[in-house]
């Protein structure tokens, strides 16, 4: 386990460099990203896109690409499709987003006859810290899957998990958020987290310990936890948190970022291999993080 994002990056190198295909290449972030991780010695980016924009965005950034990195495909979804197949034939280790929009990307990713699909659920598992705490937590899904069903939700679980034991959290605690900690018909969320308990404790989860229905504030401080009278090991020690929808993983994700001023990466998981997926606004130290995660995530998916 990784006390903070700076040692997972550091030891991520052992895994490395990753060849990374940047579907739609020619993106001034994913550019200066991945000069910095290959200055690191941490993954070299083979970029598929408008060869003319990619080479003057090199000059600009300063960033000498070797000629066989850059791959000419103007195209943005035909530059998706060579990112997958590069990946497919084993000529690229991760996919990473550039100029080209997150469904259309993941649409080629799924694809029945040239695609990564594995036939699991895709979603988004962000790794972040925040000061005060010197250890990673885990949250999802704040990007792909809008309203989980219950199926889903326990395919959120079990994402986060794997995603969990990866970065050598060997049993994750889960909190499965919702606003209180009482089952009420009326709140479908509480209803959804009691049933994944039961699926956890009896074995159609496995890997972790879930705990809901629970709301913020329980798993984070013991006072919380002890006025409402809670007893549970995820206390103080959650590592992965399981947000209701989209709506709350977005905004819990943002909070941690603006109001807590927490640092973080994210990629999905699901496919055959992780996803580098992420926003224009994000840093290239959150792209940074986000390599790391990715190819810690894929070497455990390789042992296994």
């Amino acid at each position: 386990m990784f006390p903070t994002l700076a040692e997972m990056v550091e030891a991520a190198k052992a895994h490395g460099p990753a060849r990374i295909a940047v579907a739609a290449g020619h993106s001034p972030e994913c550019i200066e990203a991945l000069k910095q991780a290959s200055q690191m010695r941490l993954a070299e980016g083979i970029f598929i896109g408008d060869a003319k924009k990619i080479w003057a965005l090199a000059e600009e950034a300063g960033f000498e690409i070797p000629a066989h990195q850059v791959l000419n495909e103007p195209n943005d979804v035909e530059a998706a499709r060579r990112a997958v197949a590069m990946v497919r034939d084993g000529n690229a280790e991760l996919i990473m987003k550039g100029k080209i929009g997150t469904a259309e990307l993941v649409r080629v990713v799924l694809d029945r006859d040239s695609g990564l699909r594995t036939g699991r659920l895709l979603s988004q598992v962000i790794v972040f810290e925040v000061p005060g705490i010197r250890r990673l937590m885990l949250m999802t899904d704040a990007a792909i899957n809008i309203a989980p069903t219950l199926a889903q939700k326990a395919e959120l679980c079990r994402n986060a998990i794997e995603v969990a034991h990866a970065i050598g959290i060997e049993k994750p605690n889960v909190a499965l958020l919702c606003a209180l900690e009482l089952v009420n018909p009326e709140m479908p969320a509480t209803v959804d987290a009691a049933a994944l308990v039961v699926m956890n404790r009896r074995g159609q989860i496995t890997g972790g310990y879930l705990e809901g229905p629970i709301a913020l504030d329980a798993p984070l401080s013991r006072f919380a936890a002890e006025c409402k009278n809670i007893a549970s090991p995820i206390i103080e020690n959650t590592d992965i948190f399981i947000a209701p929808d989209i709506e709350a993983a977005n905004i819990l994700y943002r909070a941690i970022l603006y109001f807590a001023r927490g640092e973080s990466g994210g990629i999905v998981v699901g496919a055959k291999v992780p996803l580098i997926l992420l926003s224009r606004a994000e840093s290239p130290q959150t792209k940074i993080r986000s390599i790391a995660l990715a190819m810690h995530t894929a070497a455990h998916a390789r042992r296994r």
